[in-house]
């Protein structure tokens, strides 16, 4: 059964870090794609951050590049979002997404619940 538990967020100021985890289980597929998304209050879920399985690619949305870092584990059991230089519209919830492809199969999505990031101004 696969599992992705995010943790790390909390009440920050304008201008302070935090840092995201997702603890990924079960989760076997050698090829994926590892992503951070949020959703504010009345607004759509968006990208946040994306990571290939790999590592080697990434991707970030324009309102957090230069503040934000997406990283993962070589184990592929920890996905990771360092938050820099956070203002307050970057308050939402946070989740933790994993797809995995296998040839010939549609690919496989699964979510985690999400964590609050509240950034006061």
């Amino acid at each position: 059964q696969v599992q992705l538990v995010e943790s790390g967020g909390g009440l920050v100021q304008s201008g302070g870090s935090l840092r995201l985890s997702c603890a990924v289980s079960g989760f076997t597929y050698s090829i994926a794609v590892m992503s951070w998304y949020r959703q504010a209050p009345g607004k759509e879920r968006e990208l946040v951050a994306a990571i290939t399985s790999g590592g080697g690619s990434t991707n970030y949305a324009d309102s957090v590049k230069g503040r934000f870092t997406i990283s993962r584990d070589s184990a592929k059991t920890t996905l990771n979002l360092q938050m820099n230089s956070l203002k307050a519209e970057d308050t939402a919830v946070y989740y933790c997404k994993a797809v995995g492809f296998e040839a010939g199969r549609p690919p496989v999505t699964y979510w985690g619940q999400g964590t609050q990031v509240t950034v006061s101004s």
